[in-house]
């Protein structure tokens, strides 16, 4: 799996397109993003990264970089998301964060 990260607007799914050599409109069987997203849902973030991992692209948005959020729900989210990161990190072939659309390989 390739996990691909970085911040919103950054051209993420620009380069999930490019490195997959396909359509927006194909990235969808390909890919899946806004996993950020699940982790707030997720009873366990283990099984979650589990699940996405069999994917070929995973594509994450990077949060908690701003003002940390008075409600309770939002920090749990934020934290929730953050730790499903590290556990796609650690289960990726390659890691790939891209920053005002130049990607940059971590792993």
């Amino acid at each position: 799996m390739i996990f691909i990260t970085g911040p919103l607007y950054s051209g993420k799914k620009a380069y999930a397109c490019q490195l997959l050599s396909c359509s927006r409109e194909e990235l969808s069987t390909r890919a899946v993003w806004d996993v950020q997203e699940l982790a707030a849902k997720s009873a366990d973030l283990n099984v979650l990264a589990d699940e996405l991992a069999r994917r070929e692209v995973v594509v994450a948005t990077e949060v908690g970089g701003g003002v940390v959020p008075v409600d309770r729900e939002q920090r749990a989210a934020r934290e929730a998301a953050g730790r499903l990161s590290v556990l796609l990190a650690q289960r990726a072939q390659r890691v790939v964060r891209v920053f005002c659309g130049l990607p940059m390989e971590l792993k």
